[in-house]
């Protein structure tokens, strides 16, 4: 049997160029069509495509007819995140559990139903007979996404209802994925790190007694130790990434595929696929990445002139990957701020002074403030540039000692209850399947027979 090619040949280079000459289409065009290139008008506004309850963001209020920015709002079923979080942190409960509740059901839960909801997540928190062995082991790989969706895609196969569209069986099948994410995410990332880096290979059982964000850090950590600190700030981080409104592109990717009518493991590796993106779940990396760079070439990390010297080479494409982008700020909605960016601030600052990691936050705060002004100087911004979540996400995970490698996967671990929302929301209200148009442009050329072509 032939080895399975892994590498570019020149035959694929040649192609590849054919591709390239024969598919380019001129952009001028999609001005000409009036077609909204990204399903964004000329002002970066998404295409309104449905509706929904799960979420709600606001970044701009119209004062007559006027469109004027405003402070981030984002909204989970109503309440505003600030109030909700406020509400578990003051009254010293994790959030994830509680906020799940919120998002699938649409109000929040008193203690009964909290309590029996924990329980109903507890009692899914396993997987099927030898899965680790059998499937998370086998071939592992530095890209725990796609371990990820390799093992949802595997789950159903041992699910025996696993093309049961009905409303109380894909709720089942939603439970049982948002109680085993961080199972499938943390033991690939062990596989990875034991049979790939050659390290001592770890796998702890989740305890029943500890919530999601605890039980992340008791399975990856060789001790299972943790502090509350750690765990409630990384609770606070897994409800901030849960839900994000249905336009996000995991989230518009479970509404297309759901509507098709296909099953809930192959929709929740559809939104998997998408949100392993750089363009999506994968940002905080490059935020980290940048920083590092920036630590390479700032002499005096507290000389805001040395850092904004360097900001300015990023927008020039002088530094770090030379795209002209200075990572953590701006957002395709928010202009003036991001919730979950300054929700996420005052608690960073806490984890920083219990991890000695002072000089660190000094410096993203200093970051954080000279970015907007230098990226205002250098370019043409016709809405407010700010942090976004991103920002700090990195840095927090970094202060957890989680590796690269989960950054994402942790998202998508908080990300599957927003996904899970959004594909029973398009089930109970779905009519037809999502079909967008398409403008052709191409030309029309007559058929040539095989001896007469070139």
């Amino acid at each position: 049997m032939a080895a399975y090619s892994k590498k570019v040949t020149p035959e694929h280079v040649e192609l590849s160029e054919l591709c390239r000459a024969q598919s380019t289409i001129d952009n001028t065009l999609y001005a000409v069509k009036d077609v909204k290139r990204g399903l964004r008008d000329l002002n970066g506004n998404g295409v309104v495509a449905g509706l929904t309850q799960i979420s709600e963001i606001n970044a701009f209020r119209y004062e007559n007819g006027r469109k004027i920015p405003i402070e981030g709002e984002l909204f989970y079923r109503g309440i505003p995140i600030e109030k909700l979080t406020n509400g578990f942190i003051s009254e010293k409960r994790y959030g994830f559990e509680e906020t799940t509740y919120l998002l699938l059901f649409g109000s929040l839960p008193n203690e009964k139903q909290l309590k029996d909801f924990r329980q109903m997540l507890v009692a899914q928190r396993s997987l099927p007979t030898n899965f680790t062995r059998d499937v998370i082991m086998k071939a592992p790989s530095k890209d725990i996404m796609n371990s990820l969706a390799k093992s949802v895609l595997t789950l159903a196969s041992y699910d025996k209802y696993a093309d049961d569209t009905s409303l109380e069986n894909v709720l089942r099948q939603c439970v049982n994925l948002i109680a085993t994410f961080p199972m499938l995410a943390v033991y690939a990332y062990q596989a990875y790190n034991h049979y790939e880096l050659g390290r001592s290979l770890y796998i702890h059982n989740p305890s029943r007694k500890l919530g999601t964000a605890e039980n992340i850090l008791r399975m990856l950590r060789p001790d299972k130790k943790f502090t509350e600190i750690e765990a409630r700030v990384l609770d606070l981080a897994l409800v901030l990434h849960m839900e994000h409104g249905g336009g996000n592109n995991s989230t518009f990717t479970m509404h297309v595929v759901t509507s098709s009518g296909t099953d809930t493991y192959s929709a929740v590796a559809a939104s998997l696929a998408s949100l392993k993106g750089p363009k999506h779940g994968g940002a905080n990396i490059k935020v980290m990445q940048m920083f590092k760079d920036l630590r390479e070439n700032v002499k005096d990390l507290k000389d805001d002139d040395e850092i904004r010297f360097y900001l300015n080479r990023l927008l020039a494409r002088e530094a770090f990957d030379r795209k002209g982008l200075i990572y953590g700020f701006g957002h395709a909605v928010y202009s003036i701020s991001d919730p979950r960016a300054k929700l996420f601030r005052q608690y960073v600052e806490k984890l920083a002074v219990a991890k000695g990691e002072e000089e660190m936050y000094d410096l993203y705060s200093r970051v954080e403030q000279l970015a907007p002004k230098v990226i205002a100087e250098k370019r043409h911004i016709y809405k407010g540039v700010s942090t976004n979540v991103d920002f700090y996400s990195g840095l927090v995970y970094d202060m957890l000692g989680l590796p690269v490698e989960l950054y994402t996967p942790i998202f998508a671990i908080a990300r599957i209850v927003g996904w899970s929302a959004h594909r029973l929301e398009e089930l109970i209200n779905m009519d037809k399947i999502i079909r967008p148009a398409y403008v052709s442009v191409s030309k029309r050329v007559d058929y040539v027979p095989m001896k007469e072509r070139i």
